[in-house]
């Protein structure tokens, strides 16, 4: 028999986006706000990374994580965790299965909070055996910080993004040699100094230009195979390796909803209010745009938390999903990534892009069918996979008769 019930506000995911924006409904008395989680404890990535510098305290990540838990219980927001949403019942109808059995949710809003994973190494096609002693970074930490694992002896981290230097650490933590980290790209995508760090300090060598193309082992690892830029084979020998990086959304449930996902984050397409062209469903976090740092995702769970209420007040919903805004290589995507013309984005929002090549303070051009509309200078240097960040100033300039919104670098 499946229980049902009906509440104010469903939140699937119990990560920082989502906690932020149920803490914050709470907190405004939005009515009954509910949070989903999958895990046995909510409070998502930031639990099993032990390293300081999360949130504004300057904390660890289990530190933070347990305290946005805290604030969104205190809040009044209720967290249930070992809860799974597993499909769609209706338009606002959740169907969930627990410790307690089989439910069916329905809610005024539901706010998709899912988060985002690294490919594993299936999804990035790496041939060979199916050995032991292949990670990826979340699986390591949860394995090293949570379940205090023996991991291995020897191992190659593949990827030079931050990332790649927490499963580097982590890695080190459990008493593990890197034989080395294994990028395609030319340069490391971190700063110099935490590049230099690993490289001088901790002696761990940088491959560039190599592509891990074959697992060696059988019971367990034991090497893997890389080709060069300039085709020249080789090997490593391991016993462990850890795929870092290459995150993409957790949009499964999203799209069982039937809720449409944008080509460029792969992610649910959203407007800059966090609405999907479903109406009632909101999506936050780095289900939208892998990956963004804890902070920022529950900067984003916040300003969505204004939106919902908006909603739940009884503002109106775009008949339409708007207007498409689109990246221009060599910018990879943007999120927001739908605009309804006229309306602003929720305070607390702004454009997200991402680069896929290094850029030294470019600039960023908004156009509409050929028009520009806004021109910004990000003064700094970018690193590929590296986030660009552009306020909604421009908005108002919109047509809401003319054609899609390019952002694009002058």
């Amino acid at each position: 028999m499946r229980r049902q019930r009906t509440i104010d506000v469903l939140v699937i995911g119990g990560g920082p986006a989502g906690l932020a924006a149920a803490g914050r409904l709470a907190t405004a008395g939005a009515g009954t706000v509910e949070v989903l989680e999958r895990e046995g404890r909510a409070g998502g990535v930031p639990r099993h990374c032990h390293h300081r510098g999360f949130g504004r305290w300057g904390v660890t990540g289990p530190q933070y994580a347990d305290r946005l838990v805290e604030a969104a219980l205190g809040a009044g927001a209720a967290v249930r965790t070992g809860v799974s949403a597993t499909g769609w019942a209706g338009a606002l109808v959740v169907d969930t299965t627990g410790p307690h059995g089989l439910e069916r949710i329905t809610a005024r809003a539901v706010v998709l909070a899912t988060g985002a994973r690294e490919r594993p190494r299936a999804a990035r096609l790496v041939p060979g055996t199916r050995p032991a002693g292949v990670y990826t970074t979340g699986e390591l930490q949860q394995a090293v910080h949570l379940h205090h694992q023996r991991i291995g002896n020897r191992a190659v981290v593949v990827g030079a993004e931050p990332v790649s230097y927490a499963a580097l650490a982590a890695l080190r933590r459990a008493g593990v040699e890197v034989a080395a980290l294994v990028t395609e790209e030319t340069r490391p995508q971190v700063g110099r100094a935490r590049a230099a760090s690993a490289r001088l300090g901790r002696r761990v060598p940088l491959l560039t230009g190599a592509t891990v193309v074959e697992l060696l082992g059988r019971g367990r690892l034991s090497g893997v195979r890389l080709r060069h830029a300039d085709g020249r084979l080789g090997a490593i020998a391991c016993d462990t390796v850890v795929f870092t990086g290459d995150f993409v959304p957790e949009q499964e449930l999203a799209r069982r909803g039937g809720v449409p996902l944008d080509s460029g984050t792969r992610g649910p397409a959203v407007d800059g209010a966090f609405r999907t062209a479903s109406r009632g469903v909101f999506a936050v976090g780095n289900v939208l745009h892998a990956v963004e740092p804890a902070r920022a995702a529950a900067r984003e769970g916040a300003a969505a938390a204004v939106a919902v209420r908006r909603h739940l007040e009884g503002a109106d919903w775009p008949a339409s999903a708007g207007l498409p805004v689109e990246a221009v290589a060599p910018l990879r995507w943007v999120a927001p990534n739908r605009l309804v013309p006229g309306e602003p984005p929720v305070p607390g929002a702004r454009f997200l892009l991402r680069t896929a090549e290094t850029l030294v303070r470019p600039v960023l051009f908004v156009t509409q069918d050929g028009r520009c509309l806004h021109r910004a200078r990000v003064p700094r240097r970018v690193l590929p996979n590296g986030a660009l960040h552009l306020s909604g100033a421009w908005v108002g300039l919109v047509d809401a008769a003319g054609g899609g919104v390019r952002i694009g670098l002058g």
